[in-house]
C-alpha cells in the first residue's frame, strides 16, 4: 500500500514507469516474434543498445539523488559506476577459464601475457556470482562511505567538494591504467564468454540482460522515490536548501549526507555491473572525468530533483551521442558543451520543468 500511495502522488513517475513497462515487454517481443525483414523488427544490436541506455538511466537517477536532492554536485559517480563494472568484469573474466587465448584455467589472458604466476588475492572469490554481486555494491559503497565521512565531517561543500570528487575519479583512472594493478591496464577486461552459464552472444541472453536492466531501473527509481518522500528525504532537502540552519536545529547533517551519498554510490555501482555484460568491455576510460561531467549534463537536461527527468535526460543525450558520434564525430563534444550552456540558461529546470510549465498553462 505504501508503494501504491507513493506512486499515486507522482504523476511523472507513473508515466515513466508505464513507458518503461511497455518497452520491457514490447522490445523483446518485437525482437523474437517478428522476422528481420519486418519494418517493426527490433534487432539484437538495438536491444543491447537500449539496455546500455537503461543502465545509464539508472546511473542518472543515482546522480540526481545526490545532486538534485542532497545538493552535492558529484563528479565522482563515474568512479562508482566503473568500480561496479570492474567487479562484474572480474567475475566474467573468471568464467572464461580454459577458453582464453592462452588456455590457462585460472589466470586471465592479460595476466599470462604479463608473466604473472599466481592470481592476485583481490581476485579470489570472483569465480562465484554471489560474491561478485556483493562486491558490486560493497566496493563503491565503501569508497563513498570513507570519502564522504572524511569530507562531510570536515564540512567541505560546494565547488570544493566537486573538485575533490573529480580528483578521486582521476586518481583512480591513473591507477587502473597501470598494469601492476592487476586489472588489465589500458586494455581493461574484455572477451567475456558467458554469465551464469548463458552465452553472452546469444540473443536470448541479450534480451535477458535488457529486461534485468529495466527491472533494476524501476526498482532503483522506486527506492530513490521512497527516500525523497520520506522523513529522511525532507531532511535531506532541508540540508540542500539551508545546511547550517538544519544543523542548528539539531540534526546530524553529516550522517544524513553520508547515508544518501553512499546509497547513491551503490546504485551507480549496480548500473555499472549491468552495463559491462552488455557492452562486453570495461577499461580505465570509464573513470574519465569527462564521463562524470556527461552524467551531470544528463540530469541537467532532463531536470534536477525529479528522478524520472534524470532518466529521460540520460536516454535523450545518449541517443544524441550515438547519432552524432557516427554522423559527425568531431561535432559531438562541442554540441554537448553547447547543450549544457543552453539548458543552464534557458531551461534551468530541464525538459521536464518545461513540460510541467506548459501543462500548468494548459
Amino acid at each position: 500500500m505504501g508503494i501504491v500511495k507513493m506512486i499515486s502522488q507522482d504523476r511523472g513517475g507513473q508515466i515513466f514507469l508505464g513507458l518503461l513497462l511497455v518497452a520491457t515487454i514490447a522490445v523483446p517481443m518485437l525482437n523474437i516474434m517478428l522476422p528481420e525483414t519486418h519494418p517493426l523488427h527490433v534487432s539484437t544490436y538495438t536491444v543491447t543498445l537500449l539496455g546500455k541506455y537503461l543502465s545509464f538511466a539508472l546511473l542518472a537517477v543515482a546522480v540526481d539523488l545526490a545532486w538534485g536532492y542532497l545538493g552535492i554536485l558529484s563528479l565522482g559517480h563515474g568512479a562508482f559506476f566503473a568500480l561496479g563494472g570492474y567487479a562484474m568484469g572480474m567475475y566474467l573474466m573468471r568464467q572464461i577459464g580454459e577458453r582464453g587465448v592462452y588456455g590457462d584455467p585460472v589466470l586471465p589472458d592479460f595476466m599470462v601475457f604479463l608473466n604473472w604466476d599466481a592470481l592476485p588475492w583481490f581476485w579470489y572469490g570472483f569465480d562465484m556470482f554471489w560474491f561478485a554481486v556483493v562486491m558490486v555494491m560493497l566496493v563503491p559503497g565503501l569508497l563513498a562511505f570513507v570519502f564522504g565521512w572524511l569530507a562531510f565531517r570536515s564540512r567541505v561543500t560546494g565547488v570544493y567538494l566537486s573538485i575533490m570528487t573529480q580528483a578521486l575519479t582521476y586518481a583512480l583512472m591513473l591507477a587502473f591504467f597501470r598494469n601492476e594493478m592487476g586489472f588489465g591496464g589500458n586494455n581493461g577486461l574484455t572477451d567475456f564468454k558467458d554469465i551464469l552459464g548463458f552465452n553472452l552472444q546469444a540473443d536470448s541472453t541479450r534480451i535477458g540482460l535488457f529486461v534485468a536492466t529495466a527491472i533494476f531501473l524501476a526498482l532503483g527509481y522506486l527506492a530513490c522515490r521512497a527516500i525523497v518522500t520520506s522523513r529522511l528525504g525532507r531532511v535531506v532537502v532541508a540540508i540542500r536548501d539551508a545546511e547550517d540552519r538544519t544543523r542548528f536545529i539539531g540534526y546530524k547533517v553529516e550522517h544524513f549526507k553520508l547515508a544518501v551519498f553512499t546509497f547513491s554510490a551503490v546504485l551507480a555501482g549496480i548500473a555499472g555491473a549491468l552495463y559491462v555484460p552488455q557492452v562486453g568491455i570495461i577499461n580505465p576510460g570509464e573513470f574519465s572525468p569527462l564521463n562524470s561531467i556527461e552524467m551531470v549534463i544528463w540530469v541537467a537536461v532532463g531536470g534536477r530533483a525529479t528522478l524520472y527527468g534524470a532518466a529521460a535526460g540520460a536516454l535523450m543525450v545518449n541517443y544524441g551521442k550515438t547519432y552524432f558520434t557516427a554522423a559527425l564525430p568531431e561535432v559531438w563534444l562541442f554540441a554537448l558543451g553547447a547543450l549544457f550552456v543552453l539548458v543552464t540558461i534557458f531551461l534551468p529546470k530541464g525538459v521536464m520543468g518545461l513540460l510541467k510549465r506548459k501543462g500548468a498553462k494548459a
